[in-house]
């Protein structure tokens, strides 16, 4: 029997308004489970949800669902990479002399860890364990936000932590930004000079992020300092740095990064509102986490795993010998730089977001660097949130009880 054109199809087709809505109630749902426990923060519910709901699990996340939520995904960076940048005090770092080369030392010498562990024990391609262990430095920005936000934490360690990150994360975009052509220029054979490509991406980044954050005041003195108004205007400068920069064949993280420490420090007559996205983006936290649990897959913790384990030891005990070697100048106990190098352990949404550009340059180059991190990013997806909120509760600066 054939049923009347004006009935909906059967099976139905999900539209991108059904898959968010059902993402973010399926998140939500993980998130308080995993809340109740009173040990995991909820963003390991949300990975474990998307883990059992993607093809890894149950399947009913596959991969023309994931494709058709990247933008969701990638517009949760653009405001993680802002907000980010947007903690990058260098007004402290010129106060504190040793913050500043106790964050570039934590970043190289967990590089160096990282790339001698897959070079020369691994005997890895120099190129690849370069890639590989510049996108370890990367810690990752959202997990660290929302557990501190679940903890309502606050301190030296917590205030010390949040410029790390966003030093972590500075490094590490730098560094791919640089790499990138090179990876480009092997996988396509192209005859520019990839060190033309490399400066061209990192000033035309910065030059991309400053000229925004001239347009975002601009824009700001005529429309006052209402939060309202305010918060719309910095959403739309996101998204149009986003597009100017994927149309320029710029770097988006670089650009937005540069424009959110613009905002920062060079707003000296204080036109912009602090704007917080609190809940709204919540919603976008919420369903990125989700997304990414959805991409792992049960053969990441098998044969490869090793790789993974070796990749999470070096990377934390390179960040540990800087912190540790510092502290005593830095005027910082022993514990607090232990609590600090626990902290920094997660490393999930903005290392993918960081890798994906060489996924879409150099899909065999993106293939074996997935084997090379992706168990490692698997095993702190899981095990970063915990060493976070444990970190921020046994540095006397959490809430174990505080929920939303």
């Amino acid at each position: 029997m054939t049923l009347p054109d004006f009935l909906p199809h059967w099976p139905p087709a999900a539209n991108g308004f059904l898959v968010f809505g059902l993402l973010l109630l399926a998140g939500l749902l993980g998130g308080r489970l995993a809340a109740t426990t009173r040990v995991l923060p909820a963003i390991t519910g949300y990975i474990a949800t998307g883990f059992l709901l993607g093809p890894g699990g149950l399947g009913w996340l596959d991969a023309g669902v994931l494709a058709r939520s990247r933008v969701i995904a990638e517009f949760s960076l653009g405001l993680i990479v802002f907000d980010l940048g947007r903690r990058l005090d260098l007004n402290w770092a010129s106060h504190d002399r040793w913050l500043l080369p106790m964050g570039i030392a934590e970043s190289l010498v967990s590089f160096a860890a990282m790339f001698a562990l897959m070079h020369v024990v691994g005997g890895i391609d120099t190129l690849e364990a370069a890639v590989a262990a510049t996108i370890g430095i990367a810690t990752a920005p959202a997990v660290v936000l929302l557990v501190t936000n679940e903890l309502k934490a606050d301190g030296p360690v917590t205030r010390r932590m949040l410029w790390h990150v966003a030093l972590n994360n500075v490094v590490a975009t730098l560094g791919i930004t640089v790499l990138l052509p090179f990876i480009e220029a092997r996988a396509t054979g192209a005859s520019w000079n990839p060190v033309a490509r490399s400066l061209w991406i990192i000033a035309g980044s910065f030059l991309l992020g400053y000229a925004a954050f001239r347009v975002f005041t601009l824009f700001a003195r005529l429309i006052g300092k209402s939060p309202a108004p305010q918060f719309i205007l910095t959403v739309g400068m996101i998204i149009v740095t986003v597009g100017v920069a994927e149309v320029s064949r710029l770097s988006v993280l670089l650009a937005l990064l540069v424009l959110g420490a613009c905002a920062r420090n060079l707003d000296h007559e204080h036109r912009l509102v602090d704007v917080d996205f609190g809940r709204a983006a919540q919603l976008f936290f919420v369903v990125l986490f989700v997304l990414t649990g959805a991409t792992l897959h049960p053969h990441q913790f098998g044969p490869i795993a090793w790789i993974g384990l070796a990749f999470v030891v070096a990377r934390g005990l390179g960040k540990a010998l800087a912190l540790f070697a510092l502290a005593w100048p830095a005027h910082i106990s022993a514990r607090q730089a232990a609590t600090l190098g626990l902290a920094l352990t997660p490393m999930t949404g903005l290392a993918i977001g960081i890798a994906q550009p060489i996924y879409d340059i150099a899909p065999d180059f993106g293939a074996r660097l997935s084997a090379i991190v992706v168990s490692g990013i698997a095993i702190l997806y899981l095990l970063g949130p915990i060493a976070t909120r444990f970190a921020l509760i046994r540095a006397g600066e959490g809430e174990p009880a505080a929920r939303d």
